[in-house]
């Protein structure tokens, strides 16, 4: 027997704000959550913008004596968690303990915390090096914290395969469940890395927009003007449960799981191969995995990174995948409002993909205003669109050509 799988909660911790329908009211009202940079001095950087979560009180989540232990991005994954089990109403009791796991991915792990630390030697000495460092830094203790706090004894593991960590670790616990392994998966992506080093990193790349003096229509997926990602931070997790395990204890259904696709360019380290290979292959993946035929689709969360290359490779591997149906459906790319989480940006908008299911309604893509000849599908332009959604797609694509794809369904019994 099939074993179906559930997405029973979604915890949402982005630039938009601090709480699952607070980050849907915000995308689907076409906000920006771009702005300049107040985690550090940027008077010397070339990119002075990022999608920083705003007004976020760790303290809210986490014990005080704890916070020294755990990198930004472990705290915005704790949140997040918080809110998905809240949403779940899932209580992890020693009954069900073993069967339920953690899964959380992370592109970049604690580079706040490898800075501080780094800092610490160069001015005082390996004696000045915290004892808590490898832990707050270090990509799995997002699952590691999650585990602990909620009593999952069951699979626990991370991702780190740079933009496409959070879908890998969703579509990674999707299996987990379907091959019998796990009733209950915690899983998602976090990154909190707005940090000198690697905003330098990024625009020492020329992979970021520099449109430092409207942050606000920066991040412009698809359209003709657009010069490069914003980075952002954050945390998306889903609760995945075993259907039969999620009805029996009468969960929230918001959406189901039905396929997934994994694929590796073998073409370059941050470039998609011309004929988009790679990103041809990942989307045909999860619609065979799912046993479901392209014109079956009417929605994808893009990728959509608001790069060059990105935005006109992923509309001609839609055109590849989908055919006719590329006229058809809809897309769009909520990195237009959240920015780029890297590693989070799987799971932040695997549980955005759920609660377009959920409620029937596609958030925009904003700042498209001049159409691109390469970019020439429907992108739901600057405001959400009411429709009828059965099957939604949502697209990773990593460095290293690291690829996947999230096919999630209707919830209709």
């Amino acid at each position: 027997m099939v074993r179906r799988v559930a997405v029973t909660g979604v915890g949402l911790v982005s630039a938009l704000g601090i709480g699952t329908e607070e980050n849907w009211q915000s995308l689907l009202a076409g906000r920006s959550g771009v702005a300049p940079i107040t985690h550090f001095d940027t008077k010397d950087f070339s990119v002075t913008i990022a999608a920083e979560v705003k007004n976020f009180d760790p303290l809210q989540f986490v014990e005080k004596k704890e916070l020294k232990k755990m990198g930004l991005f472990i705290q915005y994954a704790l949140a997040a968690t918080q809110f998905a089990m809240e949403q779940s109403k899932l209580q992890i009791t020693p009954e069900i303990a073993d069967r339920a796991g953690v899964y959380i991915g992370s592109g970049i792990g604690g580079f706040d915390v490898i800075e501080r630390e780094h800092t610490a030697l160069m001015r005082g000495g390996p004696r000045r090096i915290s004892p808590f460092f490898i832990p707050a830094a270090i990509v799995n203790l997002a699952s590691g914290f999650v585990s602990i706090r909620w009593g999952a004894k069951g699979p626990n593991s991370a991702t780190c395969t740079a933009c496409s960590s959070g879908a890998h670790a969703v579509g990674d616990s999707f299996k987990l469940i379907t091959r019998g392994d796990a009733d209950v998966m915690i899983c998602g992506g976090a990154e909190g890395a707005i940090t000198p080093l690697s905003v330098g990193g990024f625009a020492a790349m020329r992979a970021l927009s520099t449109r430092n003096d409207e942050p606000e229509r920066a991040s412009r997926p698809f359209d003709r003007d657009r010069d490069g990602f914003v980075v952002g931070e954050g945390a998306g997790i889903v609760m995945l449960e075993e259907l039969g395990h999620a009805l029996r204890r009468g969960a929230p259904i918001l959406a189901e799981l039905v396929g997934y696709g994994m694929s590796g360019d073998a073409f370059h380290i941050t470039a998609p191969a011309e004929n988009a290979d790679g990103a041809v292959r990942v989307m045909s993946k999860a619609l065979k995995d799912a046993g479901i035929r392209p014109e079956q689709v009417q929605y994808i969360n893009a990728h959509g990174t608001s790069t060059p290359y990105n935005d006109r490779l992923e509309t001609l591997a839609i055109k590849k995948v989908f055919g006719e149906q590329a006229r058809k459906l809809v897309v769009s790319s909520t990195k237009s409002m959240t920015g780029h989480l890297l590693g989070g940006a799987g799971g932040l908008e695997a549980g955005i993909t759920a609660l377009v299911l959920r409620d029937q309604i596609v958030p925009p893509t904003i700042n498209y205003e001049n159409p691109d000849p390469d970019c020439d599908l429907d992108y739901v332009p600057n405001q959400a669109r009411k429709l009828g959604v059965e099957y939604a797609l949502s697209n990773s694509f990593g460095f290293g050509g690291t690829n996947a794809a999230l096919l999630f369904k209707r919830y209709t019994g």
